[in-house]
């Protein structure tokens, strides 16, 4: 039995709350899924340089802006694209980048889909990775993620983990603010 598609209320949060709680859910795309095992907040309004509405709306953004539970997808380094998912209440931006998955489901269509791959650990370890895993592109930037084909879901299992919390990574601006979660892997295979 499948777990529940996480509400949109889930999303109308602070950002750096929804990043928090994100680790351990199941994201979900067709016939992939995978526990989300590390996030990054990135903050609306002009204090965090490092967010892409640092500078205020744009056409690329503008989803950011709009209600919470909604997919933000942009390339970065002309090749790879991230997946973020809009948080706050409607009106106020901020989004979570998906950083990495441990893969659950489709595992064998990921691997064709990145055939260089190492082994399962390197299927969906950061989040250009992570995309190309899951078939993720920027067809489904602004898609509602509270229904269809991209949705993030509530786990079977709960399972009791620690969160690490650190600097966010790859970026030159607001480096330095503990944003980034990281789902302990020790913990995650202890069950509640």
């Amino acid at each position: 039995m499948k777990g529940r598609i996480l509400p949109r209320s889930f999303y109308a949060r602070p950002t750096a709350e929804v990043a928090r709680a994100l680790l351990g859910k199941v994201l979900v795309h067709g016939a992939t899924a995978g526990t989300i095992v590390e996030t990054e907040a990135y903050l609306g309004g002009g204090d965090d340089l490092a967010a892409h509405t640092a500078r205020g709306m744009t056409p690329r953004t503008q989803v950011i802006f709009g209600p919470p539970g909604h997919a933000y997808v942009y390339l970065i380094y002309g090749m790879y694209e991230c997946l973020n998912l809009v948080a706050e209440p409607d009106g106020t931006p901020g989004c979570v980048l998906i950083r990495a998955l441990a893969p659950v489901t489709g595992i064998e269509l990921m691997r064709k889909r990145r055939p260089k791959a190492r082994g399962i650990g390197d299927l969906a370890s950061g989040p250009g990775k992570l995309t190309l895993a899951m078939g993720i592109t920027r067809a489904q930037n602004g898609v509602d993620v509270t229904r269809g084909a991209l949705v993030v879901r509530e786990p079977r299992e709960e399972s009791r983990f620690e969160i690490l919390v650190t600097p966010r990574i790859g970026i030159s601006k607001c480096a330095d603010l503990p944003l980034r979660f990281v789902m302990e892997q020790e913990m995650a295979n202890s069950r509640s």
